[in-house]
């Protein structure tokens, strides 16, 4: 009897967990998960079999998006958080706040609201590089830069070129009198005055980008030559919590702005416009590269395994939830709070 009671519960055991489990080997084989101890995989296996259930909570609510499994899927919400540097950038974009308040910013005002198209997307006018990945570095304020350049530098020129984020890590921080602190995060606004002061950023072909790898800061390195008409004259701060002006901007050129990003939503989100509760303690910068009739497209850099191939749509204007803005006017994970784009 005891034989069978074992065989029957192997059996029924099987049953309910083998489907997960195959799922979590295909998904360690797919995003390429390397773990220095095997010791730890029935953590990560752990952690990935909680975050597969909730991606199926969330997603039989109809909501208007979805979740899905990436790369992070192994990750607690904690270690995602501190995999991210989300508390040390949340430091850095409160500073530079700051600082924006102290010496005050030029905005960009909207004069006829009316005239705003419903729609706007610079990815389908050769502004957009393909997404990339930051990896275990908390340099996103070097991708939001590099993005925002990128984007006016292509629809000043004609040319669209890949501007290199490990000159900005290497070469803007303090150390080298810059406002960056390399893979301990940044800031956005200041690092655009950064890049002017440098006259320009050298392409990321001259200039690759490593400290995803070796998760730090390089030497600064001298020897390529800036590109040409890439120097920054001067950039626009846009005027706070205006959904008008954040659209205003981004019919210009792309805006890198910072948001909220340490939500399970966000780190598992798949596809549709995210429109859950997401607060307003800045912890990431990112690029919006456009935006739709009720939400914004967002750049992000983590690969273009996480979210709609690198994408988010993060809900605009009123929460249909509550008949109200989203976090009163600060914008969705409060993206509305701290735009920026360069003047070249």
């Amino acid at each position: 009897m005891k034989i069978q009671f074992i065989y029957f519960f192997l059996t029924i055991f099987n049953i309910i967990f083998a489907n997960p489990i195959e799922r979590f080997k295909n998904w360690l084989e797919l995003h390429k998960i390397q773990f220095k101890d095997e010791i730890i995989l029935p953590h990560i296996f752990e952690n990935w079999l909680s975050n597969d259930k909730y991606i199926d909570y969330v997603n039989s609510q109809n909501l208007t998006y979805t979740l899905g499994h990436n790369h992070f899927s192994g990750m607690s919400s904690f270690e995602f958080s501190n995999f991210m540097n989300f508390q040390q950038n949340n430091n850095y974009f409160s500073k530079s706040n700051l600082l924006n308040n102290l010496r005050g910013s030029d905005s960009y005002y909207l004069e006829n609201p009316f005239s705003l198209p419903t729609s706007v997307d610079w990815r389908t006018k050769n502004a957009v590089t393909p997404v990339k990945d930051q990896g275990q570095c908390g340099s996103c304020y070097s991708f939001s830069n590099t993005g925002a350049l990128e984007g006016i530098y292509a629809i000043t020129t004609g040319n669209l070129v890949s501007f290199s984020e490990q000159q900005i890590v290497d070469c803007s921080t303090l150390r080298n009198k810059g406002p960056n602190m390399g893979c301990n995060g940044g800031q956005i606004s200041l690092t655009m005055d950064w890049i002017g002061d440098n006259n320009g950023l050298c392409s990321e072909i001259d200039y690759p980008y490593i400290s995803g790898e070796t998760k730090t800061a390089e030497t600064c390195q001298k020897k390529c030559s800036p590109i040409t008409a890439s120097t920054i004259i001067s950039h626009i701060d846009v005027a706070p919590n205006s959904d008008n002006a954040m659209m205003t901007a981004l019919t210009k050129q792309p805006v890198a702005v910072a948001i909220e990003a340490d939500q399970k939503d966000f780190q598992l989100y798949k596809s549709g416009v995210f429109s859950k509760a997401c607060g307003t303690n800045l912890d990431h910068a990112v690029l919006l590269v456009g935006y739709g009739p009720d939400y914004y497209i967002m750049k992000n850099s983590w690969s273009s395994s996480w979210g709609d191939n690198g994408y988010m749509y993060l809900a605009k204007g009123t929460d249909a939830n509550t008949g109200k803005q989203f976090n009163d006017g600060k914008g969705q994970c409060g993206l509305l709070m701290q735009g920026s784009y360069p003047v070249i």
